[in-house]
């Protein structure tokens, strides 16, 4: 008895062989997003040129917009062109034609594509001078009465934007995509669900249509390689 009870357990670990094969596929699954996160690397900025070609349609070229409703993208950061792709992309920033653009688009060419686009350099734009006074109070020092805070605190002085805290380049965007995207904002769209996509749409509820004008217009005519702050007015 001794005996055949000693022989008993190898059905055990035989019965075990099956849980250990089901358990390896979903530990590899698991380790995938790892190893695609951790090939990513650095945008290519001559790569993301070939990558971007069909960009070019909306956003220009070399990333300055003719048409004033789609936004400049040159100078923007690497890092804020990917997590708006990805917003995009997961559905959480909603745009018909830019999900359809960003759908076949790995990591790695929204890195490039990035890349690419902070190489070059935003073509100076001209600001309205009867909105300069109140665009630029908006701008560098916000509206204490409102509740609203300098744009400068988190853009920069001259629109350059914080690339680290992830937020945006202004520097010559065009007014009426600023003004188009403030209004939206203002409306209660939201780009996304984490507390960083809240920032703007709190403050856009607290400027009238006049004021979202003003700092748009304000907002067009810096010119970062002029000087901290300078606004061209037109």
């Amino acid at each position: 008895m001794l005996a055949q009870e000693a022989k008993n357990p190898a059905p055990a670990s035989t019965a075990a062989k099956p849980a250990a094969a089901a358990a390896a596929p979903a530990a590899e699954a698991a380790a995938k997003p790892a190893e695609a996160t951790a090939s990513v690397k650095p945008g290519d900025a001559t790569a993301g040129q070939g990558k971007s070609a069909a960009c070019g349609a909306c956003h220009g070229i070399d990333g300055n917009s003719a048409d004033p409703q789609y936004p400049k993208l040159a100078g923007q950061s690497e890092a804020y062109i990917v997590h708006q792709l990805n917003s995009f992309k997961s559905g959480k920033r909603q745009n018909p034609i830019m999900m359809g653009m960003v759908a076949p688009l790995s990591e790695q060419d929204m890195h490039d594509i990035g890349a690419y686009f902070a190489s070059k350099t935003s073509l100076p734009g001209v600001a309205d001078q009867a909105l300069v006074e109140r665009g630029e109070q908006l701008y560098r020092q916000g509206d204490s009465a409102k509740g609203v805070p300098a744009c400068m605190a988190c853009h920069s002085i001259d629109g350059r934007g914080n690339p680290g805290a992830m937020y945006p380049q202004l520097t010559s965007q065009h007014a009426q995509y600023i003004e188009a995207t403030l209004k939206a904002w203002h409306d209660g769209t939201v780009w996304g669900d984490d507390a960083h996509s809240q920032i703007m749409p709190g403050i856009a509820a607290k400027l009238d249509a006049k004021d979202i004008a003003a700092v748009a217009s304000y907002v067009e005519g810096l010119h970062a390689a002029e000087g901290a702050g300078t606004s061209a007015a037109k």
